[in-house]
């Protein structure tokens, strides 16, 4: 296994003062060691402010396998990552008044009709008992991922349900809860995703594109990656070994190209650059170099607490492809319409108020108002929330701020 370190790609912008450097010269040895361990085989970081980036580096392998250097340019599967995405999309139609937060979802997607909740479950034999929903979840709900839904490697039950002949589960299975009653981490996007195709009346990924990715210059970002493009596809990757604990490996297959029915719960690929220019338009709430993608307002909007006095809790992973959430401050934070939000402040880490999440492979983003900070940090592989890929990402954050404070 080579890991070749690739070139540091325009560590700091040239309007950078060099008052910085010794923030972004930390950044890089802080990002390159961690290659240098085999903590992560590849990384890519960017910093921005409202105004520029401020931060831009790669290092380590694209693939593990045949030892690819990874450029600042790569193409990463950003997997729920995509999840923001769609909700700016679907915010975009809720401000046009095409729909309501507090619409049940139903009244555009009629599968939802009806939907049942588990009663009781027995894990030793899969017997179930259903009841129907107490109410219909609205837009909010899915928003929120207050829905009821899950996924199989977020609850066990979800993992080990075996539906009845003829059952059928357009979104994955019967719901955990009543909508509204708790914060599960979901296919509840997916919704979202479906909402925007059917008021759309546009397929998701051409939403997406007319308006989100061409407004922002958002090139690289797409589900189907061009062949022309495909060089620059990061390798999928996982740790060895049945509890995905081993060293990095290839993973087989690998994904291809293109994706038949994409959905608004992930899929996209995109680089750092790209996802860069999409949490600027959400640092300066709305807008990004003279085009307007959300109303100033309906971003505020978006990073209020929309759970109330529900909170969100750290997770116990069901599947080994995901580590547990601890990534998440257990039963503190909140959640927005698409974003978790951070309440707590950690000494040289986000402000509280701030807006996160990610995407399987380990991607993250982070998003701070209060500092007019956002920062972007790059893996591909497995486990999600894997322990040496959460280590380097705190060590980001960290030198994130501590960049920005010498900066200033």
């Amino acid at each position: 296994m080579i890991f070749s370190i690739g070139v540091a790609a325009a560590a700091v912008d040239g309007s950078a003062s060099a008052q910085n450097s010794a923030g972004s010269a930390a950044l890089d040895a802080s990002l390159r060691g961690a290659v240098e361990r085999k903590d992560v085989p590849g990384v890519v970081a960017l910093i921005t402010n409202r105004e520029r980036v401020l931060y831009r580096s790669a290092f380590g392998v694209a693939d593990v396998s045949t030892g690819r250097p990874l450029a600042a340019d790569a193409l990463f599967r950003i997997a729920s990552m995509t999840k923001p995405v769609t909700s700016v999309a679907l915010m975009q139609l809720v401000e046009q008044g095409r729909l309501g937060l507090d619409d049940a979802a139903e009244k555009y997607l009629p599968e939802l009709v009806g939907l049942k909740v588990f009663e009781k479950f027995d894990p030793a034999t899969g017997a179930y008992q259903l009841r129907p929903a107490a109410k219909p979840p609205t837009v909010r709900h899915f928003l929120t991922h207050t829905s009821g839904l899950a996924y199989p490697f977020t609850s066990t039950i979800w993992r080990d349900f075996k539906p009845k002949a003829g059952e059928t589960y357009p979104f994955g299975g019967p719901l955990l809860f009543d909508p509204g009653e708790r914060w599960h981490y979901s296919t509840s996007t997916d919704v979202c995703g479906k909402l925007v195709e059917v008021i759309s009346g546009q397929k998701l990924e051409d939403y997406f594109r007319q308006h989100i990715f061409a407004p922002l210059k958002m090139d690289d970002t797409s589900y189907n990656v061009p062949e022309a493009k495909s060089p620059r596809l990061v390798a999928q990757q996982q740790r060895a070994g049945a509890r995905m604990d081993g060293d990095v490996e290839l993973q087989s297959p690998q994904l291809g190209l293109t994706i038949a029915s994409p959905i608004g719960g992930g899929g996209l690929a995109s680089t750092a650059d790209d996802y860069g220019r999409f949490v600027r338009m959400l640092l300066n709430r709305g807008e990004l170099d003279g085009a307007r993608v959300l109303k100033a307002e309906t971003v505020d909007l978006m990073g209020q607490n929309h759970i109330g006095a529900v909170s969100v809790p750290a997770l116990k992973s069901a599947l080994p492809r995901s580590a547990d959430f601890t990534f998440i401050a257990d039963g503190r934070d909140k959640w927005g319409l698409g974003f978790l939000i951070t309440t707590d402040q950690v000494p040289g880490k986000r402000s509280p108020g701030s807006l996160s999440w990610g995407g399987i492979n380990n991607t993250f983003f982070w998003i701070d108002p209060a500092r007019g900070i956002a920062g972007v940090i790059m893996m591909q592989y497995l486990p999600f929330a894997d322990a040496k890929a959460l280590a380097v990402y705190d060590a980001f954050e960290r030198g994130t701020y501590q960049l920005v404070s010498a900066e200033r």
